[in-house]
């Protein structure tokens, strides 16, 4: 590619020309219409092959231009509040299916864990009372996470509820018509319910990791941002 762009220029292909200046206006102008990790993944073919050429004894030159800098990860979008108040309003109804859906995502919201671990929850796991879960996270790994009154209210409305359920036997917290709530069946409840509120297009499959407070996990003194 480094050759392509020579001769598109004028200049010959030869170790000559392999330059630290070429090389720096090469990636310049690559830049211009491509990625950052683009440039960067263009650039480490041809570091291999300056290496290769320093090893062999061809060239002393080729070790001629810096890596380009990593570029910034994309910052992930974060919802406002305005745009949680929308989220939990649609769900305000009062039948299973509202108040399951607001317990999720107030939880979800409240704490930062994943959709898998809120699925894998067991009614045991969560103590109301003292406003926090036991989650097992990868690993199998167990851990405390807080949230705060406004999720407690509505997990105990969702609890109260869930007991008239045909699977209310069933150790999972969260239940749908055909049993436990999988973790596919969760995201695409919370994409009907951002496309209801508006939302389907801000929606990140980390959207709620990133809306909570810091500290939620394994904080008690953690204040909700939902209301």
């Amino acid at each position: 590619m480094f050759c392509e762009w020579l001769a598109a220029h004028g200049r010959p292909a030869t170790l000559d020309e392999l330059t630290r200046a070429a090389v720096r206006e090469w990636l310049t102008e690559l830049a211009e219409t491509r990625e950052a990790s683009t440039v960067r993944t263009r650039f480490k073919g041809l570091h291999r092959f300056c290496g290769w050429l320093v090893n062999e004894g061809g060239s002393t030159s080729t070790r001629c231009a810096p890596s380009p800098r990593r570029p910034a990860p994309k910052p992930v979008p974060v919802p406002d509040d305005d745009e949680l108040a929308a989220l939990i309003k649609v769900c305000a109804g009062k039948d299973f299916t509202d108040r399951r859906d607001e317990a999720l995502i107030r939880l979800l919201l409240d704490t930062g864990i994943r959709v898998s671990e809120a699925c894998r929850l067991a009614v045991s796991d969560a103590d109301l009372d003292r406003e926090m879960a036991m989650v097992t996270g990868k690993g199998n790994k167990i851990r405390p996470v807080y949230f705060g009154a406004r999720t407690a209210r509505a997990l105990d409305r969702y609890v109260r509820e869930r007991r008239r359920h045909r699977w209310c036997h069933l150790d999972a917290l969260f239940l749908t018509q055909r049993g436990a709530l999988s973790t596919d069946g969760a995201r695409d409840r919370i994409k009907v319910r951002a496309a209801a509120a508006g939302l389907r297009d801000r929606m990140h499959p980390h959207w709620f990791r990133h809306s909570s407070p810091p500290g939620t996990t394994g904080d008690p003194q953690a204040v909700s941002r939902v209301r």
